[in-house]
């Protein structure tokens, strides 16, 4: 994403792409932070904080696209990585949440 930023930033879009940054890093950062806690309620929490960043990415992706400020192509593969680590927190979240 940070290649997509630089390559194609707009003065219009720099909200954008600022936000987009700040959602995709903090779902690699809540990773390894919940992580550190080995399997327990917070690492469950982090995955969940993860998981929302990871969808508000994907939010932010389409948008950029649809502003036809991402090239098509580009923010498709965009938009399957986004779709990938959505689906893989997911499934992390569901093994880890307890059933109730």
């Amino acid at each position: 994403m940070i290649q997509a930023a630089r390559s194609h930033w707009q003065p219009w879009a720099s909200a954008l792409f600022a936000q987009v940054l700040r959602a995709s890093l903090s779902v690699q950062l809540n990773i390894a932070e919940g992580a550190a806690f080995g399997p327990s309620p917070t690492y469950t929490r982090h995955l969940a904080i993860a998981y929302g960043s990871a969808v508000e990415s994907r939010e932010l992706i389409e948008h950029l696209i649809d502003a036809d400020t991402l090239p098509r192509p580009l923010g498709d593969e965009l938009l399957k990585h986004a779709a990938r680590t959505q689906s893989l927190l997911l499934g992390l979240l569901k093994r880890h949440r307890p059933i109730s």
